[in-house]
């Protein structure tokens, strides 16, 4: 079917009705074609500057339509056209009984359509095809899917509540929502969604609607729904507002009881029916209409509004000039079935002048009272004609004069598309809401100066949200049962980030209790606490000042979603934009929401929000499984971001080959010559940056112990350039190996003193004096005869030295303080055993030439080693997350979490390739992308992209032109160095060309 049926709805009529209230009698006027009041161009809503994508005409039915419709009509029997007017309920996750009680239903009462609840979408695609090959006239399929399949079904994406929905700002996004829903329900052969919900919410104790509702006030409820009806119409799914005339202000829940509306009149229609009054004008397809009493229209006492022919005729299709289909809600929830028995109820919610009457307790006895009626003149064939017609006209437009089945195959991972995926990343991010921010203590700034803890409560899990944190800054998780115990642990800590989660289902649980308001109360009393609250809005009534609480976010739902957006609001990588749809006291009322700096620090995405093709980028994983398989390293970590933003992070294959230790994204890798660009460079650049070094400085300046060599006028650039003639290394250890090559006593002791301070591996010690013999060897070695490119370790063991000697710090504590400890990188660290437990680091050799062990947590470059694990050009052990925080920072030239480490201007100079006219393609310090066939890349990055590569199998790039980072860690070099198949087989280069192949070029 074209689909500009869908964006012509709903269904226009050429039938009016008037209504005879005192007989219940429905006479129709002449056939007349109902023109649109006003033609919609596309509106803008001054308060968001929201324009819909498109506006709704009424139209005449096409000439096939009306020839379809009637050749139908005219071919149904009595019972077959009653039969058109039921909607059943359908159930994907009962038994073979509940299959053949519809078959019977669908066969023998010819019902019109199907309303689906629980199960999971394969099964339900089953049902719907065997349903609609068994039924003569084609079914309706609606399901009750508020914020998408999965408030019904398993194995689906789920989206936001609409109170969640109701916190953003960019209607776009919500009408983005409803797109996506419109999509999913499409594949599974759906027609009708019964969505958006228009109850304003009211009542903060409404027992039914609640997370339902948009929110509060009439304006923003209609802004949101308009947006998702859109969103939903425009791709091919009918929408249906409700519960109409209003359900946000109950008390009681009309599933068990028939709730009272204490409203005027004026109010009614001036609150309640707001949204309707919108939607329609703008061509919302049907309308359910609720079970409840509403005195200030349906005088009689206790009787239901979805059998009132005051409110479902007079008000709805009259006053509102309604012209869509209208439900009934379910008839067998208590507000409707207490009041009259099942066939009853059916008959007289027809006769009020609803549509389609949904679920039904007993359909036969249904139609039979039906049918009795028309038979008595009670109902005449020119109201049946009306609905029935409606009803078929309806399914015209949804395509169904042409069945096509749905297709079963790979049914689940359709749905779940990466759209989807990428949209709830965006939804979060868009709802978090900021409601105090006390001396703007969010985001959280400096980092290095804060001792942070995080604790947890509420009864449910915290998810990724921890894990998020952590990757931002040093967070140690504090708990016990015991308050006063707890405030003394955190007692060292200066910043406390207080979390609280609830089951997500459990909506109506999630009030606080007052043992927790006390908890979190006396906490903030004593530390400057940030409150991430991942429950309903309302719940924060419970407090009866915020005064102690120095910042307080809203997230909503308890969901990897809305943790990974309040942990990136924590530390600033995003902002928060939401504003609160409902009041929670007279402090934080509805739209209520602050707005928080963005920092430049790395966040996560889904990578279809930054150009990247998620299905691409999946290749990545059997490259790296090939490798471990193929024994080119046991393990490793990759991570991609590009845009700022995380999009892939994994973790791959175990510490050793005998696949006992998993690797976690959190261990910690030898990253060997990685340690050159971020550990020893970024310190020259401040340098530079300070004047203490240009490009024409000479090494004899730089260090004394060079005068007077053949290398004293080296000059900084071609040093740096790897231009100068050096040689590539020297086995430095080899000097202090005995004549069966093992370490010299000499040279060694077993345990630490001042004379023998540096530890080379557990229980080795090298004597004090050998550092001077390391930079003597240097200064002494002969200079290659020509002066083209090689590579030389010597480089950066000299820059270590000249760094030390200018700043008077030792490289590992400069590294620490100037950088790692204010970019959050907590895992980067030369030494890392006087931090970390060694099953945390994957070993890099089982050492059987110099210091006789398997190598982990000590440096596996043995010149490092001999430095006491801290040389300028290795040593430095770290995670892929932390690694592409530095990455981030060149790329960002010199700028991360709101600092300034060098200059934009510096960082230039040092990525600038000064010799590529000669061959060389080396910037300064920085590697580059190679200028023949070999090199370190995939020969897709750009020239401008910047790097390094390790020994260990490492390696970290960043491209400026595409605005990505990649980081490779490995430790291919266990459980030995000798052949390197990882370089042999380009793993590191394939996955770099994957990532280049997955952005989405226009």
């Amino acid at each position: 079917m074209n689909s500009k049926y869908f964006k012509i709805v709903p269904l226009i009529l050429t039938l009016i009705v008037v209504v005879n209230c005192a007989t219940n009698k429905i006479k129709q006027k002449p056939l007349a074609i109902h023109e649109p009041t006003q033609t919609h161009q596309k509106d803008t809503l001054p308060k968001l500057e929201y324009h819909h994508s498109t506006s709704f005409n009424y139209t005449v039915p096409t000439t096939d339509e009306k020839k379809w419709v009637d050749s139908i009509y005219n071919a149904l029997s009595l019972e077959e056209k009653i039969g058109q007017l039921f909607m059943v309920a359908a159930y994907s996750n009962k038994d073979s009984a509940h299959i053949k009680s519809l078959d019977k239903l669908i066969t023998e009462q010819k019902i019109g359509g199907l309303i689906f609840f629980q199960g999971g979408p394969v099964r339900q695609a089953k049902m719907t095809n065997r349903f609609q090959k068994l039924s003569k006239t084609p079914l309706f399929i609606g399901i009750d899917a508020e914020w998408g399949l999965s408030m019904r079904l398993d194995s689906v994406s789920k989206f936001p509540w609409n109170m969640t929905l109701g916190a953003i700002q960019d209607l776009k996004l919500i009408e983005e929502a409803g797109k996506q829903m419109a999509l999913q329900s499409k594949q599974l052969g759906v027609h009708f969604n019964f969505a958006p919900v228009l109850d304003i919410n009211t009542n903060p104790k409404n027992p039914i609607i609640g997370n339902r509702s948009f929110g509060e006030d009439k304006e923003r409820v209609t802004d949101r729904a308009l947006a998702l009806m859109i969103g939903l119409q425009n791709n091919g799914v009918f929408a249906t507002g409700k519960h109409f005339p209003g359900h946000g202000a109950t008390s009681t829940d009309s599933h068990y009881t028939l709730p009272v509306i204490n409203f005027t009149q004026e109010h009614i229609r001036n609150v309640e029916l707001y949204p309707y009054k919108k939607l329609i004008n703008k061509g919302l397809a049907s309308v359910m209409v609720a079970h409840l009493e509403v005195p200030a229209f349906e005088t009689r006492k206790g009787f239901p509004s979805s059998i009132s022919n005051v409110i479902v005729t007079d008000l709805l299709k009259e006053e509102l000039n309604f012209k869509g289909l209208i439900f009934t809600d379910a008839l067998n929830m208590k507000g409707a079935s207490n009041f009259k028995s099942p066939g009853d109820i059916d008959l007289a919610a027809f006769q009020a002048g609803n549509d389609i009457l949904l679920f039904p307790e007993n359909v036969p006895v249904a139609v039979k009272k039906i049918k009795e009626a028309y038979e008595q003149n009670l109902i005449t064939e020119d109201r049946l004609s009306f609905s029935v017609k409606k009803i078929l006209h309806y399914k015209y437009k949804a395509g169904l004069a042409k069945q096509k089945l749905i297709n079963e195959k790979s049914l689940t991972n359709s749905i779940n598309s990466s759209e989807t995926d990428a949209l709830l990343d965006r939804l979060y991010e868009n709802s978090v809401t900021v409601v105090r921010n006390k001396a703007t203590v969010i985001p959280i700034k400096n980092i290095e100066k804060d001792k942070i803890a995080w604790v947890k409560m509420g009864d449910d899990k915290p998810g990724v949200f921890p894990e998020i944190l952590k990757n931002y800054s040093e967070v140690t998780e504090i708990s016990n049962p015991v308050l006063d115990t707890l405030l003394m642990q955190l007692s060292d800590f200066n910043k406390v980030i207080i979390s609280y989660h609830k089951a997500d289902g459990a909506w109506r649980k999630h009030d606080f209790s007052a043992e927790e308001v006390r908890w979190i109360t006396e906490i903030a009393k004593r530390k400057k606490v940030i409150f991430a609250s991942f429950v309903k809005p309302y719940a924060l009534s419970a407090f009866p000042s915020f005064e102690d609480l120095d910042g307080v976010i809203v997230a909503y739902q308890n969901n990897e979603y809305a943790q990974k957006a309040a942990a990136q609001l924590i530390f600033g990588s995003i902002q928060a934009k939401g504003k609160l749809p409902v009041s929670v006291n007279e402090e934080f009322k509805v739209n209520w929401g602050l707005s928080t700096e963005k920092i430049n620090r790395l966040g996560f995405t889904h990578p279809q929000n930054v150009g990247l093709n998620p299905k691409i980028l999946q290749r990545i994983d059997s490259i790296m499984l090939k490798a471990i398989a193929g024994k080119m390293t046991p393990g490793g970590q990759i991570l991609v971001a590009r845009k700022g933003k995380v999009v892939y992070q994994k973790a791959f294959g175990f510490h050793t080959y005998d696949n006992q230790v998993p690797v976690k994204n959190s261990d910690i890798y030898d990253v060997a010559s990685l340690t050159k660009i971020v550990s020893t460079l970024p310190n020259i650049m401040q340098l530079y940056d300070k004047k203490k070094v240009t490009l024409d400085t000479k090494l004899g300046d730089m260090l004394p112990i060079f005068k007077g060599t053949d290398k004293e006028n080296i000059n900084f650039k071609d040093l740096l350039s790897h231009y100068a003639r050096l040689q590539a290394w020297v086995p430095f250890y080899k000097q202090t190996l005995t004549v069966d090559k093992k370490p010299s006593d000499v040279y060694y002791k077993k345990l630490y003193s001042e004379a023998f301070p540096y530890q080379v591996a557990e229980n080795l010690y090298l004597r004090k004096e050998y550092q001077d013999t390391i930079l003597q060897t240097i200064a002494n070695s002969k200079l290659l005869p020509k002066k083209e490119y090689k590579y030389s370790d010597f480089t950066f063991i000299i820059l270590k030295h000249f760094i030390e000697k200018s700043t008077g710090k030792a490289l590992d504590e400069l590294s620490e303080q100037q950088f790692y400890a204010k970019i959050g990188a907590n895992n980067t660290l030369y030494n890392p055993l006087k931090k970390f437990d060694m099953s945390v680091i994957p070993p890099t050799e089982e050492d059987n030439y110099f210091r006789y062990q398997t190598i982990q947590g000590y440096v596996h470059d043995m010149a490092a080693a001999m430095e006491g694990g801290v040389g300028g050009h290795a040593g430095i052990f770290s995670n892929a997350m932390d690694m592409a925080k530095m990455m981030q920072l060149f790329l960002q030239k010199g700028n991360y979490g709101g600092q300034q480490f060098f200059s934009e201007e510096t960082f230039d100079v040092f990525n600038t390739c000064y010799y590529c006219p000669e061959g060389n393609r080396r910037g300064i310090g920085f590697d580059k992308p190679q200028l023949g066939k070999a090199g370190p890349t995939c020969g897709c990055a750009s020239m401008n992209s910047f790097g390094h590569t390790g020994f260990t199998g490492t390696m970290a790039w960043a491209d400026p032109e595409e605005e990505l980072v990649y980081i490779f860690l490995s430790n291919r070099t266990y459980p030995n160095a000798d052949k390197n198949l990882l370089s042999q087989n380009n793993i590191r280069e394939n996955i770099q060309q994957v990532i280049y192949d997955a952005i989405i070029r226009n």
